[in-house]
């Protein structure tokens, strides 16, 4: 039996209460309050009718991550594609572009296919795979990038992330091929040489941490060198994780000579510094690493002001066992679905930097069209678009509990952090996944 929902009483993107009316998959209705009741009632002994009273909530179009680790195939202990698809429609995911560095690595267009279908089978937002650059992420050879791009996954995203494309002849070739199909090349941008055995940000801390720096100009060093190489042939290049002031400055710079370069920033990023490695625990250690207070304000204003594009969560989950250790021998990564839209509140909105329009711009428009998915997530909220909508109570407060979450990892670093707003429900294309804050 399928559902018509009568929203009511909620703000669009924080504007005057409204209702909206979703049926068939669609939002079929947006009025004034009371509005859309009267032509709600269900039309046959198929359909139920439920009325859901969104007083003080935010309706916004579902948010769509362009960096997601999945771990499906191979590392199943550290997440699934259905626990993963779970913790994304808790945070008010809809999509989710599920990168490479599986095991085996989605190289090919078998792998890719074999994600996509366990995406659909899940059912609690849309998986997006995103195909390898070189095989076996090795950077060695071109992988199969026309196979993935023809496939049922249709991958427009190439990438990977977890390591470099530092060879500058296959970053070209990659950036060459596709254009063929309106690809983007997705760079992990990290000159390994300059980051053997690197730790955390290089600085007077990681000095006297005694913990291997990671300097600033590994970054930056690579984002120089592709947005020239982008430029070169005229492809799209996005930028993963950018973590540092003078990345951001890079783009700024290569958007105003009209590359087609497009950045994300993690959530992590925008809130947290590398002051916290001095605790040494390995909750913090992420790739690229935590910086310092100045790159977290200079993510902040990029973001405002469109250099950076979207918000990504490079949501990386890890059994307990590789992160439970000393630091040295842990593994990056940070978990991030769950928390990134609250994260987004507390850094952006709630200090004026975004409102919630900009923020449904960084978080479901703009990587939409990234990844080329525009014609199906990424919309408007609006009559005739696909019912593809979050609500969210900005108002809320919530401690973050590393049990409390859907993913199977635990390695949030926000744990014990009062964070502001929860996700009250989540729709996908008119199907609520999330009700009343927990999975439907």
């Amino acid at each position: 039996m399928s559902t018509t929902y009568v929203i009511k009483n909620v703000a669009v993107l924080g504007g005057e209460p409204t209702d909206l009316l979703l049926r068939d998959g669609m939002i079929a209705g947006i009025e004034e309050p009371g509005g859309v009741e009267t032509g709600a009632r269900a039309p046959s002994s198929t359909t139920e009718l439920e009325v859901v009273d969104a007083t003080g909530l935010i309706a916004l179009p579902g948010l769509v991550d362009l960096h997601t680790h999945l771990r499906e195939p191979g590392r199943e202990d550290a997440e699934t594609v259905e626990t993963g698809t779970h913790a994304a429609a808790l945070g008010g995911f809809t999509a989710v572009h599920a990168m490479a560095n599986t095991e085996p690595v989605a190289d090919t267009a078998g792998v890719v296919e074999q994600v996509w279908r366990l995406g659909r089978e899940a059912g609690y937002c849309d998986v997006f795979p995103v195909g390898a650059v070189t095989v076996g992420l090795q950077g060695e050879r071109l992988a199969e990038l026309g196979a993935m791009a023809d496939s049922a996954a249709r991958v427009r995203v190439f990438s990977d992330d977890g390591k470099c494309v530092s060879d500058a002849v296959l970053m070209r070739r990659a950036l060459e091929y596709v254009k063929a199909f309106d690809g983007v090349v997705a760079q992990h941008a990290q000159e390994p040489r300059l980051t053997e055995g690197a730790q955390m940000n290089e600085g007077d801390l990681s000095g006297r941490l005694g913990l291997a720096g990671w300097p600033a100009v590994a970054e930056e060093a690579i984002i120089a060198r592709d947005v020239l190489l982008a430029e070169h042939v005229g492809s799209r290049l996005h930028v993963c994780h950018v973590s540092t002031a003078g990345s951001v400055e890079l783009i700024r710079w290569a958007k105003a000579k009209g590359v087609q370069v497009t950045a994300e920033a993690c959530p992590h990023h925008l809130l947290l510094t590398d002051d916290l490695a001095a605790t040494y625990d390995p909750i913090y250690k992420v790739n690229p690493p935590l910086r310092t207070a100045a790159d977290a304000e200079a993510l902040r204003a990029g973001l405002a002001d469109g250099t950076i594009d979207i918000v990504a969560t490079d949501h990386a989950p890890h059994p307990h066992e590789d992160k439970d250790c000393e630091w040295a021998a842990a593994a990056f990564g940070m978990l991030g679905l769950e928390t990134a839209l609250s994260i987004v509140q507390q850094t952006m909105v709630d200090t004026g930097s975004l409102d919630w329009a900009g923020v449904a711009e960084r978080m479901s428009h703009a990587p939409a069209r990234i990844g080329r998915v525009s014609d199906r997530h990424g919309r408007p909220v609006a009559v005739g678009e696909p019912a593809n909508v979050v609500l969210y109570d900005p108002a809320a407060r919530r401690t973050i509990e590393p049990s409390e979450s859907a993913s199977l990892s635990r390695n949030t670093p926000y744990r014990g952090m009062e964070l502001p707003g929860r996700v009250v429900a989540t729709f996908l294309r008119g199907r609520a996944t999330v009700l009343d804050g927990k999975l439907a």
